[in-house]
C-alpha cells in the first residue's frame, strides 16, 4: 500500500501527516528530536507558562479553524482578551498607542505633522518598477515617506521576522502588501476596494485575524497531533539520506545507532532550510539543495520574566510593544503575554516575553541567560516603569531561528518549485516556502497533503522518474 515519509515533527509536518492520515494513506513522522512541535513549547513552573517560541496563533484561514475542530481542541482554545487590544510602539522612549482609525491617526503623537500629511499624497505614488526588486525599506520610503519607516515599519519587521528592512524584499517577505500597489496602485485604495475580494476568500489580514491560545499553552496543539498519529510518530530518528527508486523513495535514519531505512512512495521535507542543504538525496535526475545553506537565520533569544503586578507602573493594556532601532534598546520588542491570556502569571503577577538579536543584533542573542535576564530587566524598568525584581525567569535560545525572505529570495521559492517535478514523489514544505507565522505554516502542511493525494492518484506511467539532463536549476 502505498506510504508517505514526512521529515520533521514541526507544525508543517504534524498538520501534513494528519491530513493524509485522515485520507487513510499510511504515514510515518520522522523526528530527530526527543519530541514534536519544533519551536512550539510550553513550560509551567510555580504557576508561570512560558512559551519557547510562539505566543500566540492567528486565524488567518478557515483551514486554520478547521484543523481546531477536527482535533476536538475547541473547549481548549483561548481567544486573546478583548481588553488587551491595544498594541504599542516606541517613540521617544515611552511607549505609544498604535492608531486604529483614520480619527486617531490625526490624533496620534506617534507621527508628526508632517508624515500624516505625507500619507494623503500616498494614492497619487507611481508604481514601482516591475523589473526591480524593492527592500522593505525603499518601498515604505518610496510609498510613505522616511518616518513611516523609522518609527513604525522597522518596528514592525522586528516584531515580526526580527529582520531588518533596508534587506527584506517586499514580494517575497510581505507578498499581500506588494500584491496592492500592483493591483490598485495605492496601499490605501488596496484597503478599500480590495476588501470584498478577502471576505470572498475567507482569509483575514494577520493585523485583524483573531489570536488565540490553549489552557495550557500553544504546546497543547503539536500534542494533540502526534495523539492522532500515535505509533507513526518516530522519535529520535535523524534522516539522512533519500534514494529514489523504481517505486518511490527510500528513507534511510538512524535508530538506537544503527542505520535502518524503509521504502515510502512519497516523501515530504518539513524541517529546516539548512536541514535540507545538508540532505544526501539520491533522484533520477540531480537533485542539489546545497543553496538553501544561504537562507539566512539569525539567531534571537527568548526572554520570559515574571514579576509583581504591583511593580509594573504601565497598565500592560495590550497585545505588547514593539521598538524602532533608533529608540537604541537592546531588546526587539514584549509580549504581554499574562494579558492576554489567563494562568500565564500567579495571581497578583505578571508575564512578559521580550526578544533579543534578530538580524538588527544577532550577536547580542548569544549572551549568556543571566546579560541576557539583566540586558532585559535595564529595557523594561525604563519603558514599563518596573521597580521590583524578577519574580521567574526563563530564557531560549535559537541559533538559527527565522528565515529571512530577502532581496533574492525568489530563487530559493524557484529552486523548490522546480525541484518537485524534477524529483516526483519529493516534496518540501514549512517556514522557508510559504511564510513563518503558524498558522502559514499549518496552511503550508495543508497544501502539501493535498499535493501528495493528487500525486499519488496518478498512474505510475504517468510519472517521468526516467534520467535526464540536470535542468539549469540546480546549478543555482
Amino acid at each position: 500500500m502505498k506510504s508517505v515519509a514526512i521529515i520533521g515533527g514541526g507544525i508543517t509536518g504534524l498538520t501534513a501527516a494528519f491530513r493524509l492520515q485522515q485520507k487513510n494513506i499510511p504515514v510515518t513522522l520522522y523526528e530527530a528530536s526527543e519530541r514534536v512541535g519544533g519551536v512550539i513549547q510550553s513550560f509551567c513552573h510555580d504557576g508561570y507558562l512560558a512559551e519557547f517560541g510562539p505566543n500566540t496563533l492567528l486565524e488567518t484561514s478557515p483551514k486554520v479553524s478547521a484543523l481546531i475542530d477536527d482535533l476536538g481542541l475547541n473547549n481548549r482554545r483561548l481567544y486573546s482578551d478583548p481588553m488587551a487590544k491595544n498594541r504599542y510602539v516606541v517613540r521617544d522612549r515611552r511607549l505609544i498607542k498604535m492608531p486604529e482609525s483614520p480619527l486617531g491617526f490625526i490624533a496620534t503623537p506617534l507621527f508628526s505633522p508632517a508624515a500624516k500629511l505625507r500619507l494623503l499624497l500616498e494614492p497619487f505614488v507611481r508604481r514601482g518598477e516591475e523589473s526591480r526588486e524593492e527592500s522593505v525599506a525603499e518601498f515604505v520610503r518610496r510609498r510613505l515617506g522616511p518616518e513611516f519607516l523609522d518609527h513604525a515599519v522597522d518596528a514592525l519587521v522586528g516584531g515580526i521576522y526580527a529582520g531588518d528592512p533596508e534587506k527584506l524584499s517586499v514580494p517575497q517577505a510581505f507578498p499581500k502588501l506588494y500584491a496592492l500597489e500592483r493591483d490598485y496602485g495605492s496601499l490605501i485604495r488596496g484597503q478599500i476596494f480590495g476588501a470584498r475580494q478577502r471576505r470572498e476568500s475567507g482569509e483575514v489580514s494577520k493585523a485583524h485575524a483573531k489570536k488565540f491560545s490553549f489552557d495550557e499553552g500553544l504546546q497543547v496543539l503539536p500534542e494533540a497531533l502526534c495523539a492522532e498519529l500515535k505509533d507513526n510518530v518516530q522519535l529520535h530518528s535523524p534522516v539522512s539520506a533519500l534514494t529514489q527508486s523504481d517505486k518511490g523513495w527510500n528513507v534511510r535514519w538512524r535508530s538506537n545507532g544503527s542505520e535502518v531505512q524503509r521504502e515510502h512512495s512519497a516523501v515530504v521535507y518539513a524541517g529546516t532550510a539548512f536541514g535540507l542543504s545538508k540532505m544526501e538525496i539520491q533522484a533520477h535526475r540531480l537533485v542539489n539543495v546545497a543553496p538553501f545553506a544561504n537562507i539566512y537565520y539569525p539567531p534571537v533569544a527568548s526572554v520570559v520574566l515574571g514579576f509583581r503586578r504591583q511593580d509594573v507602573a504601565h497598565p500592560l493594556d495590550g497585545f505588547g510593544m514593539l521598538i524602532p532601532r533608533l529608540e537604541g534598546f537592546r531588546i526587539l520588542g514584549s509580549i504581554f503575554s499574562s494579558s492576554l491570556f489567563p494562568n500565564r502569571a500567579p495571581a497578583g503577577h505578571v508575564t512578559l516575553t521580550s526578544y533579543i538579536g534578530g538580524a538588527r543584533s544577532p550577536e547580542l542573542a548569544r549572551k549568556s541567560p543571566e546579560k541576557l535576564f539583566d540586558m532585559t530587566l535595564e529595557d523594561l524598568r525604563v519603558l514599563l516603569g518596573i521597580s521590583g525584581e524578577p519574580t521567574f525567569k526563563h530564557h531560549v535560545l535559537y541559533p538559527q531561528a527565522i528565515p529571512q525572505y530577502n532581496l533574492g529570495y525568489e530563487r530559493f521559492r524557484n529552486l523548490m518549485a522546480e525541484m518537485e517535478p524534477a524529483a516526483p514523489g519529493l516534496f518540501v514544505a514549512g517556514h522557508y516556502r510559504d511564510g513563518i507565522s503558524v498558522s502559514d505554516c499549518i496552511v503550508s502542511g495543508e497544501k502539501v497533503a493535498g499535493r501528495i493525494v493528487n500525486y499519488l492518484a496518478e498512474a505510475p506511467m504517468e510519472r517521468d522518474s526516467s534520467p535526464a539532463e540536470n535542468p539549469a536549476w540546480v546549478t543555482a
